[in-house]
């Protein structure tokens, strides 16, 4: 009786504090719904975070965020733009737009901010070429991409010349892109490039390539601790089960 008491007496406490304080009306549902586990978890990412500003709480709060509510980017940026129709709060929309994989809306913010803005808003361009690309109009997406300025070689070149590779890729353009591939796989941190050129090889079909690349992503993969893992879930299955099924061919 105690237990159960002291149980709800502590989620009265948190569902008060989630509407005082503005927070998220799915954070009541979550609270009441999950009693302790869900209050452990509010006081975890949204009240502590406040005054802690740890990598791993920021880490674990966005992935939670994101399944409790994962269009909170998209309203946070819709009501910045009722605010002030800026070339900025387009950008912020296109790209919450783009994290929920609606390329089509995505462009729409994208393409408002390139005729609000001064012009020459290369970063932009590239993000559109980005969901352009991933609505399936490669051509337009390597037209655009190709007429931002060349950059000096370090993230951003780096980042533009991935998006290339898979353009060039989905343009049958197989020998460009897979010299380009071969040249990021060994400039890029992290395991992005090496799942999409394993992806590249597989749909080529140079099983043996892919499954040295798909190996290296996986002895990286052990190297890291759940968060980092966690943050690209889905790349690692994929990667963790395509090499299985290269191993039991």
């Amino acid at each position: 009786m105690i237990f159960l008491v002291a149980s709800l007496c502590l989620q009265i406490i948190c569902a008060v504090h989630a509407i005082r304080s503005g927070r998220n009306q799915m954070w009541l549902l979550f609270i009441m719904l999950f009693s302790l586990l869900g209050c452990f978890a509010y006081v975890m990412l949204e009240v502590l975070p406040q005054h802690w500003n740890n990598r791993h709480v920021r880490t674990a709060r966005a992935q939670v965020v994101g399944k409790v509510d994962p269009e909170r980017a998209v309203r946070d940026a819709e009501r910045a733009l009722d605010l002030a129709d800026t070339a900025a709060n387009h950008i912020a929309l296109g790209d919450a737009q783009a994290a929920r994989h609606r390329y089509a809306e995505a462009g729409q913010a994208y393409r408002r901010a390139l005729a609000l803005g001064p012009g020459n808003d290369w970063g932009t361009q590239v993000k559109l070429a980005g969901v352009l690309f991933e609505r399936g109009d490669s051509g337009e997406a390597l037209r655009l991409l190709e007429a931002a300025p060349e950059l000096a070689r370090g993230s951003e070149w780096d980042r533009r010349a991935l998006l290339r590779a898979r353009i060039l890729a989905d343009l049958n353009r197989s020998a460009e892109a897979r010299t380009l591939f071969e040249e990021l796989v060994e400039r890029i941190a992290g395991e992005e490039a090496r799942c999409h050129y394993a992806a590249f090889l597989l749909q080529q079909g140079d099983t043996r390539r892919a499954e040295a690349i798909l190996e290296e992503v996986e002895r990286c993969a052990r190297r890291m601790d759940r968060t980092q893992r966690a943050a690209q879930a889905e790349m690692y299955r994929w990667a963790d089960e395509r090499l299985a099924e290269l191993r039991r061919a």
